[in-house]
């Protein structure tokens, strides 16, 4: 169940990333047959289930605590596409690949989406890289098939050191002898280089400040900002090819040779545009008028005999008037 050399290798590292990881569902197993790992990590199982949501707990600490995560003692599908729904949004996997997350999918093909979940887990990709790359060097220096080179490479039958360097070593020695008034020559460059480095150094502020420097390009913050750079063009690689090739392939769109006809037209706007704003300057006197004219029908304006008598009123008094006097008038 083990499978090939390398696939023995991937369920190692995933191993140990998570004991790196310090997940609790690992701790005191002490596995070291690669094919029990591989039951551990592959098979479908609660305990791989724990591990996965241990996992994506890790790596977004609002997981558990979502509304469908309460739910899910009543469907027992609800953690597989929640898992599945995150392993989409971190472009790692479909909604729909729930066969990878119950473990009914190929070995490999697990192995490979719980080292991409545990390269996310803050803490594991370093410890668990630091340990696997001296494990496998150590394997490979070691090898039966390695074995005669190394043997050869500790015992080596011929002088290693170049034909310059051994004539050097072969000459008279009365030739490397130093004399007096060059080894004090070198001596006096060598002081000289000395107090010039050294005032190059108080110079430069940024070569004292080793802490900070060390602060501002911390392997911790490198990293951060690598997997951050990795989702960004991953994410942008899917939308590129989800939605904005098929606009990238199309041919430039072709203009129009009559532009006096757009000319033309933007000037009707214009003037259609002007008449509008005339037509509304009217409706709004027209209505000043109209409110004028309500006022003064319906507010007292005039006075007589000391009573204030609106505009109909007067209107209607001074006809009266007018049929009073109409009579007396001889014709």
């Amino acid at each position: 169940m083990a499978g090939s050399s390398k696939e023995e290798q991937l369920v190692r590292h995933v191993y140990a990333g998570l004991q790196a990881a310090s997940c609790p569902l690992v701790e005191g197993l002490y596995l070291q047959e690669a094919s029990s790992m591989l039951q551990l990590l592959c098979a479908p199982s609660q305990h791989r289930t724990d591990i996965l949501k241990w996992i994506c707990s890790s790596i977004n600490p609002n997981f558990g605590h979502s509304k469908t995560m309460v739910v899910r003692s009543s469907s027992p599908d609800v953690l597989t596409k929640e898992i599945a729904a995150l392993g989409q949004e971190l472009m790692l996997c479909r909604a729909d690949d729930l066969d990878l997350i119950r473990g009914d999918a190929s070995s490999h093909r697990q192995l490979r989406f719980l080292e991409q979940l545990l390269t996310l887990v803050p803490g594991c990709e370093k410890s668990a890289g630091d340990g696997l790359d001296a494990e496998v060097l150590l394997n490979e220096l070691f090898a039966a098939e390695n074995l005669p080179h190394l043997s050869r490479m500790l015992r080596p039958a011929l002088d290693p050191w170049p034909a310059d360097i051994k004539a050097l070593f072969e000459g008279p020695k009365s030739s490397l002898k130093p004399n007096g008034k060059e080894a004090s020559d070198v001596l006096a460059l060598l002081q000289l280089t000395r107090s010039t480095l050294e005032q190059l150094q108080s110079q430069c502020e940024f070569l004292g400040g080793e802490a900070q420097s060390a602060g501002v390009l911390s392997p911790s913050s490198l990293r951060v900002a690598a997997c951050d750079l990795q989702l960004l063009m991953a994410t942008f690689s899917h939308a590129f090819e989800s939605h904005l090739r098929a606009h990238c392939s199309r041919e430039p769109p072709c203009f129009s040779a009559e532009a006096d006809v757009f000319q033309r037209t933007h000037q009707l706007l214009l003037a259609f545009i002007k008449e509008l704003e005339m037509l509304q300057k009217v409706s709004e006197a027209s209505a000043s008028l109209t409110e004028e004219v309500n006022h003064l029908q319906t507010q007292p304006s005039y006075r007589r005999r000391g009573e204030r008598l609106t505009l109909p009123d007067q209107l209607e008094e001074l006809r009266k008037r007018t049929g009073d006097v109409l009579p007396l008038i001889p014709s």
